[in-house]
């Protein structure tokens, strides 16, 4: 494979699994939210908001955090020698 594949295939990979986990905390925060309007936390006079310009950052950041943590290791995967990878495991 190319440096270029591998790169691909591991930055690729910690977007996909980001995001999943960003999209589960929309999941849980949506969750909450229900929650504290069945019980009323905060008070009975309270409103809570679920924006999609919110969600979307949520997923964003995700996104970002996972693009940022996974260059490196994608880039220092893609840079090493096969023969001597395999060789460590």
């Amino acid at each position: 494979a190319k440096r270029l594949d591998i790169l691909m295939q591991f930055v690729i990979e910690a977007l996909v699994v980001t995001t999943i986990g960003g999209a589960l905390g929309v999941l849980a925060g949506v969750g909450a939210i229900q929650i504290a309007r069945v019980f009323e936390i905060g008070g009975s006079d309270t409103k809570y908001l679920v924006t999609p310009f919110w969600v979307g950052m949520g997923l964003g950041m995700s996104a970002v955090t996972g693009l940022v943590f996974g260059v490196y290791p994608a880039w220092k995967a893609a840079n090493l020698d096969p023969i001597e990878a395999l060789r460590y495991e």
